[in-house]
């Protein structure tokens, strides 16, 4: 195996990672949100550890090719399109009803580590097309390399999570601290209801589709 190889599979995994992951859908607009509206940016760590730890998983599998023999199974695909359209439709609703901005530190209305692990668990994981996504783009990917060219484009995608994850609640504490920012976080609550409710759309119309109705 060559340095060569390894570079290549590195630089690739980046290049693969920045393109799905830029891609605006429920869990980025969750970490940005979390990251605007709470008090301080720490507190958002649970949701940029638990989305990066759910891409972490979700590529490992990928690359090991576990998650493609489950999904052969024809009941899972299913499923997970079913369980993720309903999930879909009740975050977007949530984020309607989400204060814009938690002004007060002691004040509940922003989500406690358990509200946010538990939340960004479940749009990282039951959005279905995500989970495809890492499956079929990445798993297929990684068929290209053997190895430790392998574990680079593995090790290089998983980072760009990471450091999207922390860049998106960095960013968002920075609207966060701006002058108008009940303002504009109101406008990104509303935003981010209308993005998840047309991945919700998607994903209903795959469900459908899985069970031959379109």
């Amino acid at each position: 195996m060559t340095g060569g190889a390894v570079l290549a599979a590195t630089v690739h995994g980046v290049l693969l990672g920045v393109g799905l992951i830029a891609a605006l859908g429920p869990q980025n607009v969750f970490v940005f949100q979390q990251g605007a509206v709470q008090p301080r940016l720490r507190r958002a760590l649970p949701t940029v550890a638990t989305a990066g730890l759910a891409d972490t998983g979700l590529v490992a599998l990928a690359v090991l090719g576990v998650s493609v023999v489950v999904l052969r199974v024809p009941w899972v695909e299913t499923a997970l399109f079913g369980v993720g359209t309903a999930f879909l439709v009740v975050v977007g609703y949530s984020f309607l009803r989400w204060p814009a901005l938690a002004v007060d530190p002691g004040t509940e209305a922003h989500l406690g580590v358990r509200e946010q692990v538990a939340f960004t668990a479940g749009v990282s994981l039951l959005n279905p097309h995500a989970v495809l996504d890492t499956v079929g783009v990445i798993g297929t990917s990684a068929l290209a390399y053997d190895g430790r060219a392998r574990l680079a484009f593995a090790a290089a995608t998983i980072a760009v999570s990471w450091t999207w994850f922390g860049g998106l609640a960095t960013a968002g504490r920075i609207l966060g601290d701006a002058d108008d920012a009940e303002r504009y976080l109101g406008r990104l609550n509303a935003a981010a209801a209308l993005v998840v409710w047309a991945v919700a759309a998607y994903t209903g119309w795959r469900f459908l589709a899985t069970l031959g109705a379109v």
